[in-house]
């Protein structure tokens, strides 16, 4: 059989050739995965691999515990096609607040206290502090709560001896949480999330789409049993957050202590 004779030189000359196509092949997935991994990271947490996910952040548990509500929402939005994780009180810490948005959640359950800070002057904003379970102390986040990022906060009726913790503002939620939420739905259980619009446009800043609330003091059995019903309107019967918070609060009205209401932000047109 007739054949090519192939010299030591035209091997190594072929080698070479070989070797510098694998190494610009090697060069150029290099460069791709970084840029995956730039991108991944400027979202704000995994990329989309089409996968639902809830979490239920539930400083709540510490003070009023409810396992019912933890179980039929999650019953509820696993049925939904979700995966739910669950955040028990004692990990909401304020280095957890500053990782969220990292996590790629389509829905964020907020089951916490929250704070409400009047404003002092016409010159300043009335603002809601969520509460972590993390104890206040001087020499923690001292940079942060100079800058004003992070606050002390009470449990009504112990602003004077009782326990202080870490809260968190909607400056923190701005500028100090790492990544973006990508569209998620942040339902803040808590009470007086939306007496003024300043915690609800931070989240919608920071690339959440909507964002639920009570306008004053909510009981922790009115909010839990509105917020199962808000997630079953929005996951089973698939209304907009719009449309789950009106026919929610048309199914269960106000509160019957506070008569405070659920709302979502930003408004319908």
């Amino acid at each position: 059989m007739a054949g090519r004779h192939t010299s030591d030189n035209d091997t190594k000359s072929e080698l070479r050739g070989a070797l510098i196509m694998v190494a610009a092949f090697a060069a150029i997935a290099a460069v791709f995965a970084v840029g995956v991994l730039v991108y991944s990271l400027a979202r704000g947490g995994d990329e989309d691999d089409g996968i639902l996910r809830a979490v239920i952040v539930d400083q709540l548990d510490l003070t009023f515990p409810n396992q019912d509500f933890r179980d039929q929402t999650t019953a509820t939005l696993e049925a939904a096609g979700y995966v739910v994780d669950y955040v028990p009180g004692v990990e909401v810490t304020v280095d957890y607040f500053r990782d969220l948005p990292t996590h790629d959640y389509d829905l964020v359950l907020l089951r916490t206290h929250v704070a409400r800070l009047e404003a002092a002057s016409d010159d300043e904003v009335a603002l809601a502090e969520i509460f972590t379970a993390e104890p206040y102390s001087t020499s923690e986040h001292v940079w942060e709560r100079e800058q004003g990022y992070i606050g002390q906060v009470a449990y009504f009726g112990d602003s004077e001896g009782g326990e202080a913790f870490f809260g968190i503002g909607p400056a923190f939620v701005l500028e100090r949480m790492n990544g973006r939420f990508n569209g998620s739905t942040i339902v803040m259980m808590g009470c007086s999330g939306l007496f003024s619009e300043a915690m609800a446009e931070a989240f919608i800043r920071k690339g959440a789409d909507a964002f639920v609330s009570w306008n004053d003091l909510v009981s922790a059995e009115h909010t839990d049993a509105a917020t199962l019903r808000l997630v079953e309107r929005m996951v089973i019967d698939e209304l907009s957050v719009a449309d789950a918070t009106e026919a929610t609060m048309a199914e269960l009205g106000p509160d019957p202590y506070y008569d405070s209401t659920l709302l979502s932000y930003p408004p319908q047109d």
